[in-house]
């Protein structure tokens, strides 16, 4: 769903592009993306976040309803960190959203 309004908004304002051209550039975008952080790179886009890889050890964790030991492994997980312009925003846009602390 968000996609595709993204697609419709790009295209907007980029009028001489169509829909499938703005489409195909926003997928390369995302494929590098992805590539970049299977490559273990960190990506940064300013004023947005940056994503990054977080590697956590393999830990012996405990079942809650059972209290069974779990061997979890090692693995690693994707970790976002919002820029300040997007967290500023966010938070003045609270009152709008209907969010109480």
């Amino acid at each position: 769903m968000i996609k595709s309004e993204l697609v419709n908004a790009l295209n907007e304002k980029l009028a001489e592009l169509s829909i499938k051209d703005v489409d195909l550039a926003i997928n390369c975008m995302l494929a590098q993306m992805v590539d970049a952080l299977v490559q273990g790179q960190r990506i940064e886009i300013r004023g947005f976040g940056s994503f990054d890889l977080h590697h956590r050890t393999a830990r012996l964790a405990r079942n809650p309803k059972s209290g069974e030991r779990i061997n979890l492994p090692a693995k690693v997980v994707i970790h976002f960190k919002p820029g300040k312009e997007l967290r500023d925003r966010v938070d003045a846009a609270r009152a709008q959203c209907d969010i109480k602390e």
